[in-house]
């Protein structure tokens, strides 16, 4: 052998997946332009790397000890990178390496032993070509690689050109090259050829389906080995180690899991691996179980508590007013962080539309510095979206409750149950609202199971805040585990002032238009919540504001100077008013009086009317009235005719007619009782109330008021419409602490006990108590 001891330099090129050998021609692929320009007119160094990575930094340890000596014959130029075709001339054992980005190399030149006489080679050449000619059968376009490898008389270009096409790993590569002796180098590089030949056998016979019952074993065993090599294989190639995603164990044994859940996921990895088929539907389900386990948070976060300043900064900042509403969220961080626990916190926000339930929950969020995740439970109706398909039916898939978990990726996020209230209940697909109370239980919910997981989960530390927006239609023991914060509609003053501080900077924001290319005034906003919305919340607001800078776009494309709305330029650009409220009249004629009745969007007045004529004594209810408004009616002529039986003795020969206007409107409910007495009373004295003057409150055959609800919504309706004076039940005067006070500064709230004081109120009059036996008494004016 000859030995060249010289020592010279030269560049290194850092080289993975080519199998380098002397006096051949190589590719080197994906080379930068800074390395081809480094290397374009100068011989260089193709040094095999240990594992296949991109450094910015390379040194001694990344590169095997043997490397070869190249210089460039062409350079291509595609797509997907630069190419470098070399002539390998000669060995070189690697003596130091300058590190850095671009790496250079002292290297001595190691002369191969051509051991081979020209018979031995002749023979080594046709042997190896045997075998690819063997193995090209079994491949389709296998005539091409056999015709080359028939041209090619070099042991060393041969190995290299066959190499191409086998599964060799970094090591079998630098092995090849690391050989001194060529004869030494065919006979390993044969051994390589024979086990391929092996491999190729095998998958031919598995294609084939051979199920010869003398050599299963065999088969299975062959199959088991060949599988093993090629994972190794695998991860030696792509450079995975323990970290490959394909390894479950290793993958469950890192994940920190609890100690009973790594059981049960081992448990089914040990069926993943023991599994023959490794493509099978059941691997499949097992994996794609074992992927959405081990994506779900199990470590527990510690607890993160609100800091009360900031978190009434944030609320203040984004929701005016609802004072009490933010006042009550207060309470209730408070007192989790007294406790340090989440347990049973569970909140629910009912309010109308549009009253921003919703984004109330992502301030607490925020306030509390967790995740936050929605889950729209909307027209829900099967109880499997809420606790997931087992997995033994196909497309299984988990529940929306471990699926937003997922999402927040960890176990104490802030979950909005968005419109709790409209779960469908019951039905063939189970009764979704019964699959919440373990979600929402405290003494449940750290053990919850999803039917796809089938594990217990604890939920224990996840704050949730549903929304509705009524609770009529949400089960007893679901409202039971919940808090709740009752959120009313906004006042005209409330909603000016969401409108001007949020919702007019949001559209703009939304539409890419700046403040200063346009503005809305005071006075138009104003306008466009009386006269083009009707509603509790702020949302047709919104559309509204956005309706109004859309009309414009064009002219703030235009340029110019800055866009101003006033009052007068609604009507041109959204057309006529299109809410209309009911406003008080000037004045009533006898037997009508006006009333206070609530709707889903705020309060609005109703009127009573009555009339009288000639009968048989009838009574005449119109106006789409509902069958407790019916009774109300009914027991308000009672109560007039026990309380004035000489002023009502005429009424056998007349017929009375009780209308409430708006018919096409439902309307039902007990809260017109003492509006309904009071529109009797006044026809059949025919005496004139007060249009000014509004009530509400339910009557009772004593003659008793009792309390109502929507107190607030009414009080709203009445200050809108033009009332001064509102006569409420006297139970209801608890409820004024949640009316703001500009209403109740606005307004004469008298409370009212019985309908006494109702007459003496509304029509001047006195109305003696009836007396213990029954004897008739006679209204007498107040004097």
């Amino acid at each position: 052998m000859n030995t060249n001891n010289e020592t010279a330099a030269a560049v290194i090129v850092p080289v993975f997946g080519t199998l380098l050998l002397p006096n051949t021609t190589i590719q080197l692929r994906n080379l930068s332009q800074d390395d081809v320009d480094r290397i374009r007119d100068e011989s260089f160094i193709a040094g095999l790397v240990q594992a296949e990575h991109t450094k910015d930094h390379w040194s001694a340890a990344d590169f095997h000890p043997y490397g070869i000596r190249c210089e460039i014959t062409s350079i291509e130029y595609t797509k997907k990178g630069t190419s470098v075709w070399a002539k390998a001339l000669e060995r070189v054992k690697i003596e130091h390496v300058v590190e850095g980005r671009f790496p250079a190399c002292a290297y001595t030149i190691q002369p191969e032993s051509d051991d081979l006489p020209a018979r031995s080679t002749q023979d080594m050449l046709e042997y190896m070509r045997s075998i690819v000619r063997d193995m090209a059968q079994a491949f389709r376009g296998g005539e091409a690689i056999v015709a080359r490898a028939e041209e090619i008389a070099s042991i060393n270009e041969l190995i290299v050109y066959v190499a191409q096409y086998m599964p060799l790993t970094q090591s079998e590569r630098y092995d090849l090259l690391r050989t001194d002796s060529l004869k030494e180098r065919a006979l390993s590089f044969i051994d390589l050829l024979l086990r391929q030949k092996e491999v190729v056998a095998i998958n031919l016979e598995m294609n084939e389906k051979f199920t010869e019952q003398a050599n299963k074993t065999y088969r299975e065993q062959a199959l088991r080995r060949h599988i093993e090599a090629l994972q190794k294989e695998l991860a030696e190639t792509t450079g995975e180690s323990e970290d490959d995603p394909n390894d479950w164990r290793s993958r469950v044994l890192s994940a920190r899991l609890p100690h009973d859940i790594e059981q049960a996921l081992l448990d089914d990895v040990a069926k993943l691996e023991s599994a023959f088929a490794p493509n099978s539907s059941e691997q499949d389900v097992l994996r794609t179980y074992l992927e959405f386990a081990l994506a779900l948070p199990w470590e527990k976060q510690p607890l993160s508590f609100a800091d009360l300043a900031q978190a009434r900064q944030i609320l203040d900042s984004r929701h005016y007013g609802m004072d009490k509403v933010k006042e009550r969220i207060i309470q209730h961080l408070a007192i989790m962080r007294l406790k340090n626990s989440n347990k049973g916190s569970a909140i629910l926000l009912v309010g109308p539309p549009g009253t921003g339930k919703t984004s109330l929950g992502k301030s607490i969020a925020e306030a509390l510095d967790r995740p936050y995740v929605r889950m729209s439970l909307g027209g829900v109706k099967d109880e499997s979206e809420i606790r997931g398909h087992r997995r033994t039916y196909v497309g299984a898939m988990a529940g929306r409750v471990l699926q937003s978990m997922k999402r927040a990726g960890a176990t104490n996020p802030v979950m909005i149950l968005d419109e709790i209230d409209k779960l469908m209940q019951g039905g063939f697909s189970g009764d979704p609202a019964a699959a919440m109370l373990e979600v929402l239980d405290p003494e449940q919910n750290n053990t919850f199971t999803d039917h796809y997981l089938d594990l217990p989960y604890d939920l224990s530390d996840v704050l949730f805040i549903a929304t509705a927006n009524s609770v009529d239609s949400i089960p007893a023991p679901l409202l039971d585990r919940m808090e709740v914060i009752s959120i009313s509609s906004y006042t005209a003053e409330e909603k000016f002032h969401i409108a001007k501080d949020h919702l007019v900077p949001a559209v703009l924001s939304e539409s890419g238009v700046s403040p200063e290319q346009f503005a809305i005034t005071d006075e138009a906003i104003r306008s466009l919540i009386g006269g083009y919305t009707m509603e509790a919340g702020c949302r047709g607001l919104k559309k509204q504001i956005a309706a109004l800078v859309r009309s414009q776009s064009e002219r703030i494309l235009e340029g110019g100077d800055s866009i101003v709305v006033s009052e007068n330029d609604l009507e041109p650009l959204l057309g006529p008013k299109k809410a209309r409220h009911e406003q008080v009249k000037e004045s009533n004629p006898a037997g009508v009086v006006t009333g206070l009745a609530w709707t889903a969007v705020g309060g609005e007045v109703l009127f009573i009317e009555t009339a009288a004529m000639p009968g048989t004594g009838q009574t005449i209810l119109t106006g789409q009235l509902g069958d407790v408004m019916k009774e109300s009616a009914r027991i308000s002529l009672s109560v007039l005719k026990s309380r004035m039986p000489a002023l009502t003795s005429g009424l056998k020969a007349q017929d009375l007619h009780i209308h409430v206007p708006a018919g096409a409107t439902p309307k039902d409910g007990p809260s017109a009782g003492i509006t309904l007495f009071t529109a009797l009373a006044s026809l059949v004295l025919n005496k004139p109330v007060d249009a000014r003057i509004a009530m509400t409150g339910e009557l009772t055959l004593r003659g008793d008021v009792l309390p109502i609800g929507g107190l607030k919504e009414k009080l709203f309706g009445a200050q809108r419409a033009g009332v001064v004076k509102v006569l409420i039940p006297w139970d209801n005067q608890s409820d004024l602490a949640e009316v703001p006070q500009e209403i109740k500064d606005s307004l004469t709230i008298v409370p009212v006990k019985t309908v006494e004081d109702v007459l003496r109120e509304t029509l001047d009059l006195a109305l003696p108590q009836l007396a213990q036996d029954n004897r008739v008494q006679t209204a007498m004016p107040l004097q």
